[in-house]
């Protein structure tokens, strides 16, 4: 990356870069892991010269930490899917229910935005469909970092909200349901399209809450698999050729997944379970109210902290679901 000549060919750099990055991602928790057992050793032959109070604590507070950094390096153990390093498309849809739906749909995006920003990870907006009275209908991200589709995938499915609703003059309670998909962006997909044939291919104008967020040309692209129905949009770009370009390589990247999950079970499930994005399929539960706690169907993982959680800390349901994962593959 030194060379002057590295950024020449900025395609390539940018690969090298996303390599290195990828790397640094498994080395650098390992490096952490390690020069903190050293410091424990260390400090551990002082208390055997001398037993102070004040060493004890900074020891017992350094036991903690290790312990944090040897759960890290072993939670990538668990993360050696085919695509788990690569980056990936994310995708939120609300379910039935109207603006209650897609208000949550829009409060699940900010959850997100957050918990990528908490990691590190680039996002970039492909797609938004705003609610008619508030919300969103869905959007389409690209999100960039480190083991974005091995963690992200552990999101994918229906997601569930039981609130006392805002658009509810009479203050009753409601249930409302939004769905999260996954799928890793691929450059080396070999699929056979008749882009003609196959795939309808719809333009439009891009939608948004106006003044310079609304594009005065068809510009959007939305493509629409007919055999299987799966569909793909892009808007965030001016030139519809790029749109174009951008919504193939997602549409291609999930049809791509659809064949891989023929061949898993459990995503296979994950899948179908996810087409009524509704009752008896949620993979997680948000309670407001009547008690506050948030719990994952799958591990069972629970906590009271529906505020931190809203605000983007769901690190601790996706280390339960990848060590659930695990455990369904050993068995």
């Amino acid at each position: 990356m030194a060379a002057p000549t590295f950024w020449e060919d900025p395609e390539a750099a940018k690969d090298t870069v996303a390599q290195l990055k990828s790397l640094r991602a498994i080395v650098d928790p390992v490096r952490d892991a390690v020069s903190r057992a050293e410091d424990l050793s260390a400090m551990l032959e002082l208390l055997a010269e001398q037993d102070d109070p004040d060493t004890r604590a900074e020891l017992d507070a350094d036991l903690t930490a290790l312990s944090s950094a040897v759960n890290r390096v072993e939670l990538l153990t668990l993360l050696s899917g085919p695509n788990d390093a690569r980056d990936c498309y994310f995708n939120i849809q609300a379910g039935t229910g109207g603006a209650d739906a897609q208000d949550w749909a829009e409060m699940l995006l900010r959850l997100y935005l957050r918990f990528f920003e908490r990691s590190g990870f680039g996002v970039e907006e492909l797609a938004l469909r705003y609610g008619e009275e508030a919300g969103i209908q869905s959007c389409n991200l690209l999100v960039r970092g480190p083991y974005t589709f091995g963690l992200l995938s552990c999101e994918m499915g229906v997601h569930r909200l039981v609130r006392i609703s805002p658009f509810s003059a009479q203050g009753k309670r409601e249930t409302s349901f939004a769905s999260v998909d996954v799928q890793p962006e691929l450059d080396d997909i070999d699929i056979d399209i008749n882009w003609d044939e196959d795939v309808r291919e719809d333009t439009y104008r891009a939608s948004g809450k106006g003044g310079q967020h609304v594009n005065k040309t068809s510009s959007a692209v939305r493509l629409t698999h007919l055999e299987t129905g799966i569909v793909a949009q892009c808007q965030n770009e001016r030139s519809q050729h790029k749109n174009r370009a951008t919504a193939r390589r997602m549409l291609m990247a999930r049809l791509h997944q659809v064949e891989e999950d023929k061949r898993n079970s459990e995503t296979t499930r994950i899948y179908s379970e996810k087409g009524q994005i509704g009752w008896g399929n949620a993979i997680r539960s948000y309670f407001l109210y009547p008690e506050q706690r948030v719990k994952d169907s799958r591990t069972a993982a629970v906590t009271a902290n529906t505020q931190g959680v809203l605000d983007g800390d769901i690190q601790r349901f996706i280390d339960a679901e990848l060590r659930r994962r695990a455990g369904a593959r050993h068995r």
